[in-house]
């Protein structure tokens, strides 16, 4: 689509060549020494003790966002990254001298909301009792050539003209950003919740490390990858669909405990908690079991919950949810057989897709006996699990990474984590016994050929690493950017990714 300038971004460029003319450059390359933020003005203010106490001098950069012009003076508002700083400019503090072109010319007609400036000069407080920055020095840092969104706020809370459409937010989020205050705090919280997961793993002595993104086989999970080719090899590879299989190597390799933060990437759909691109954080450690596990991240959600909100307890969609361990245990068996009144453990296939069906539950001609199960539950039971519910005990067609389960074979020893209804964790005691691996990657091989585009791929390498030996281990995935949808109260995954997948916008030259 050709852009056609507004009226309001014709004039901002005829403002940028005014300023030239006047000598000043709208994109000056040298640094503006900052040494105050709008919240360190705030919280170094001290009242003078007396008329010749020192001047509270300040220096803060940052986009203009409101101003009230009255004759040789005004009021505006700045925002940086910490918030906004009222400043007040006079003609005469700015133009000592002779010549208030600075004022007259440049603040009053050629600067424009949205235009980055610093200022420098002595903090004071007004009648008002507002903490304002007296500028002094005023340096034109930054031209903004389409104006920002008016958002207005009235004396009652009542916002106008809000910036609130989702195509436009998303696809804009450096506006969204700016004029959405409560945007960005979501993304400072999401800081917040990483930084207190990635420090419980650091204290238990566990290691951050990176493993590929390009992988020649895109194991791990149950799940459809985006291909690529690799032009120097001449093979395909695939963008990563979990890191599971490589932090395992890890393990074998003799470290104790590793963790990830982990971009991975599926060729599935798009909804409210789905997103193509997303974050995971896997964690292995040897010697555990996924018992353990369920205790030791009790301890972390809660203390990652406290982190991003000041208490272990957090808001959703109107629902508050408690992080305060123990958190609720049940078996994914035992919580179908609770509703329908029928173990499916004991049942055929061909049993289970026809109760899948009576119950509603869409069934395809490729889902095997575990896929049915994990439908029948995610319809009759997930949707109630709104605290904290650790589900434990998977079938074993379900979980080919995972030990068996050490009373029932039929199992394996493997918890989902669910808040709120959807699936926010995932770990098992890892399956270490290489032969039983390799039954379980041809089983999968099995469901690839009967039509399943989300059976696991067999990792010949992953085998041979597990025949070297790999000491009993218990691994868990979190699923990051669900996890802070629940902490930051945002009914949807896009909310919390500065830049979501979309269908790309078609620009014209012109």
């Amino acid at each position: 689509m050709f852009h056609a300038l507004s009226d309001q971004e014709i004039v901002r460029r005829e403002a940028l060549q005014k300023l030239r003319a006047l000598g000043i450059e709208p994109f000056p390359a040298a640094e503006y020494p900052v040494s105050h933020t709008a919240t360190t003005v705030k919280s170094g203010w001290q009242e003078p003790t007396g008329e010749d106490a020192p001047k509270q001098e300040v220096a803060l950069a940052g986009r203009l966002m409101s101003v009230r012009l009255m004759g040789k003076a005004s009021f505006a508002v700045l925002r940086d990254h910490t918030g906004d700083q009222q400043i007040y400019i006079a003609r005469d503090g700015i133009c000592p001298g002779e010549d208030k072109t600075l004022y007259d010319e440049v603040w009053k007609h050629l600067l424009h909301l949205g235009d980055f400036i610093g200022v420098k000069g002595h903090v004071f407080k007004t009648r008002t009792g507002e903490i304002t920055v007296h500028v002094e020095q005023l340096t034109v840092l930054s031209k903004a050539l389409r104006p920002l969104p008016v958002v207005k706020t009235d004396e009652e809370g009542n916002v106008h003209d809000a910036f609130s459409d989702p195509e436009l937010r998303y696809r804009m989020r450096y506006v969204d950003l700016v004029v959405n205050p409560h945007v960005r705090e979501t993304f400072l919280k999401r800081t917040r919740i990483f930084d207190a997961m990635r420090s419980a793993f650091q204290r238990a002595g566990y290691l951050e490390v990176d493993t590929p993104v390009l992988q020649a086989i895109p194991g791990g999970a149950a799940a459809r990858p985006f291909t690529t080719h690799h032009n120097a090899l001449d093979v395909p590879f695939y963008l990563r669909i979990a890191n599971e299989l490589y932090l395992k190597r890890l393990l074998v390799g003799g470290f104790d405990g590793v963790f990830e933060f982990s971009r991975n990437f599926r060729n599935e759909g798009m909804d409210r908690t789905h997103n193509p691109e997303f974050t995971v954080m896997e964690l292995y450690v040897a010697y555990k079991d996924y018992r353990w596990m369920m205790d030791f991240i009790e301890g972390v959600f809660q203390r990652v919950a406290t982190a991003a909100n000041g208490s272990p307890k957090a808001s959703f969609q109107s629902k508050e949810i408690d992080f305060t361990g123990p958190f609720r245990r049940i078996t994914m068996v035992g919580s179908i057989e609770e509703k329908i009144g029928m173990n499916v453990l004991d049942m055929e296939e061909d049993d289970i897709r026809a109760l899948c069906m009576k119950h509603g539950v869409e069934v395809a001609p490729s889902m095997g006996k575990g896929k049915l199960i994990d439908e029948l539950f995610s319809t009759l039971v997930q949707p109630e699990l709104i605290q904290p519910t650790f589900v434990t005990d998977f079938p074993v067609e379900m979980s080919p990474l995972c030990k068996k389960h050490r009373e029932d074979p039929r199992l394996t020893e493997r918890f989902e984590l669910f808040v709120a209804g959807f699936e926010v964790a995932n770990a098992y005691s890892e399956l270490n016994d290489p032969i039983d691996q390799r039954e379980r990657f041809e089983e999968q091989l099995k469901l690839q050929q009967r039509g399943d585009d989300e059976a696991m791929y067999i990792d010949q390498d992953f085998l041979r690493a597990l025949e070297f030996g790999m000491p009993p281990t218990s691994g868990i995935g979190i699923g990051m950017d669900r996890l802070v949808m629940l902490l930051t109260d945002n009914p949807a995954i896009q909310e919390v990714l500065l830049f979501p997948q979309m269908r790309p916008e078609r620009f014209e030259q012109g």
